[in-house]
């Protein structure tokens, strides 16, 4: 009886908890600093100041796909980091 009692209690647990994954905080390619965008992966200091370089020099990114006009930035890299940013 016990473990029956037990295992409904962790049934009814998973359930309640098990509801949608928390929303992940996205990295704004327009707003964020050098700092910020190293933490993406495959992305360091120096790429990350590029990315604000490009910034300054070309104004607020339209897409999330023009990150990869930034040199040293592909798609590989776009595509392992697509879940992480925005263009906000």
């Amino acid at each position: 009886m016990k473990t029956l009692f037990c295992s409904t209690a962790m049934l009814f647990a998973a359930s309640t908890f098990s509801a949608e994954p928390a929303e992940t905080t996205r990295i704004s390619l327009n707003t964020a600093n050098a700092e910020q965008l190293a933490q993406l992966e495959g992305i360091g200091k120096a790429k990350a100041e590029a990315i604000v370089r490009y910034r300054t020099e070309h104004g607020q990114f339209s897409s999330i796909e023009e990150l990869t006009n930034v040199r040293g930035i592909g798609q590989s890299i776009l595509e392992k980091n697509r879940a992480l940013i925005a263009v906000e």
